[in-house]
């Protein structure tokens, strides 16, 4: 049974509490305080906690409307129509529950999420999106840009969020590796690219540079995104060394012009994943797994956001670490085991992808991801390890994930940011950049690999780091 209350009858400044069957939608203003669980399968359900009765509605016996109310009692108006009773504050004070878990709700929720888009440019970009469509990435939307309409047409991203740029200048035939080509595509497609990108709050730009599209056109997506006022993070590759010194020098002036125009890069080399893996690991494997370490930094910094956790994370908070932050660095750390937080933190911050130590970043987003078995006493101990690290002034943000498919392993995410405007202000330059990560090895020395495990995961990420911190 449904009730219907004809907005008339609504006292002023108020909402109301609509009752369809089984299911209630407390709006905003109610004081109902209500809790919002997303799922793994990107499902929502929601939890009416308590309400207070002085300050909100309340629904006596919503499934019987045949059982008066005091209120009823007291009018034979709504002895007759019961269902108006809900228009009718109570005074007291105490607070009480109202519903448990609400699987269907008749009308969506009305407060306001981060919209977070990443936006794969060029042929490595694009192979970036689509892994993170094959590992099911939720609360992000994700579009592809390329000049290769062929290549765009094998994407499994929606036809809709497919953006062909250049189209007078290259005829869908691809930008052949010149970056000049891939500029001038996007400078053509600027229009097109503001109404892909309107109503971001952040925005990811993703790119295998070195080659035409991604090198040439992701300066200037990302210039546009910042130049609306939206959060942009760059994260792109560099190549290979065996892809040959042409590409590594386009590369690097790819990343100069991408420096300019985001608010925090990360710039993840090749070569180090290299150094991680076996010298059996096929070519299709070496750049899968560059494929995947995009995957984990953008899932690693969105998940904060868009996932609600053991703690909540604002969209404000991140943007005030990662705003203007300049060069970044990430680091990827996972382990199982009796002692996994640890270990995943060491892991992290011994990452081969970190090529400087993160205590000069005035900045640090983490993020801690694990199943239902993820305790807090293992968060802590995380936290521990990296808390001892950093610099104590740096500004730190910190999330925590449950995701049912992490059972037994815990991995985490983390990126230093701020180095760029520190070194500024000592008039040094920032050392060991990612441009000079093909020259160098690790600041820490490597340690043995685990087995590997059901969860796809990087191999030189289930390493164990040899912990230089007492164990509890």
């Amino acid at each position: 049974m449904a009730a219907y209350v004809s907005p008339c009858l609504t006292p002023p400044d108020s909402r109301v509490l609509t009752v369809l069957r089984k299911s209630v939608l407390p709006e905003n203003n109610l004081g109902t305080r209500v809790g919002c669980l997303r799922m793994s399968d990107g499902t929502k359900r929601y939890r009416v906690v308590a309400a207070h009765k002085s300050e909100s509605f309340s629904i006596r016996n919503s499934l019987n409307s045949h059982s008066p109310s005091h209120f009823q009692s007291q009018d034979s108006f709504l002895n007759l129509h019961p269902e108006i009773s809900m228009l009718n504050p109570r005074k007291e004070t105490s607070t009480v529950p109202i519903a448990e878990d609400l699987d269907e709700l008749s009308t969506p929720n009305t407060y306001n999420e981060a919209r977070i888009k990443v936006l794969g440019v060029g042929g490595g970009g694009s192979n970036a999106v689509n892994r993170m469509i094959e590992s099911e990435m939720i609360g992000v939307e994700f579009w592809i840009v390329n000049t290769d309409i062929q290549a765009m047409r094998m994407s499994p991203v929606f036809p809709d969020n497919r953006l062909q740029i250049g189209k007078e200048l290259t005829r869908g035939l691809g930008a052949g590796g010149n970056p000049e080509i891939g500029m001038n595509a996007a400078t053509e497609s600027k229009e097109a690219i503001q109404e892909a990108l309107y109503g971001s709050d952040m925005v990811f730009v993703t790119a295998g540079m070195g080659g035409g599209t991604g090198t040439g056109g992701a300066p200037i997506i990302a210039g546009v995104a910042k130049a609306m006022g939206i959060l942009t993070v760059g994260i792109v590759t560099t190549p290979f060394s065996f892809e040959g010194r042409r590409r590594a020098v386009q590369a690097q002036e790819g990343i100069a012009a991408l420096r300019d125009n985001v608010d925090t890069l990360i710039v993840i080399p090749n070569d180090k994943l290299l150094a991680a893996v076996s010298q059996s690991t096929p070519v299709t494997e070496a750049f899968n797994l560059a494929d995947d370490i995009l995957r984990q930094g953008v899932r690693g910094i969105s998940d904060i956001i868009t996932i609600p956790g053991l703690v909540n994370v604002d969209f404000a908070d991140v943007r005030a670490i990662m705003a203007n932050a300049g060069s970044s660095l990430m680091g990827i750390g996972t382990a199982t085991g009796k002692t996994r937080a640890r270990d995943a933190a060491l892991n992290a911050i011994q990452s081969p992808l970190l090529d400087i130590g993160i205590e000069r970043a005035t900045g640090i987003v983490w993020n801690i991801t694990g199943g239902s078995d993820l305790t807090l006493f293992e968060v802590n101990a995380a936290a521990e390890v990296i808390y001892d690290l950093v610099d104590p002034t740096a500004n730190l943000i910190f999330g925590a994930v449950v995701d049912p498919s992490y059972s037994g392993q815990i991995s985490i995410t983390l990126i230093a940011t701020g180095f760029k405007r520190q070194e500024e202000g000592e008039g040094r330059p920032l050392q060991a950049t990612q441009a000079d990560a093909s020259m160098g090895a690790t600041r820490r020395p490597s340690s043995s690999f685990t087995e590997g495990s059901s969860i796809e995961i990087p191999e030189f990420l289930k390493k164990k780091g040899r912990s230089r911190y007492p164990r509890l």
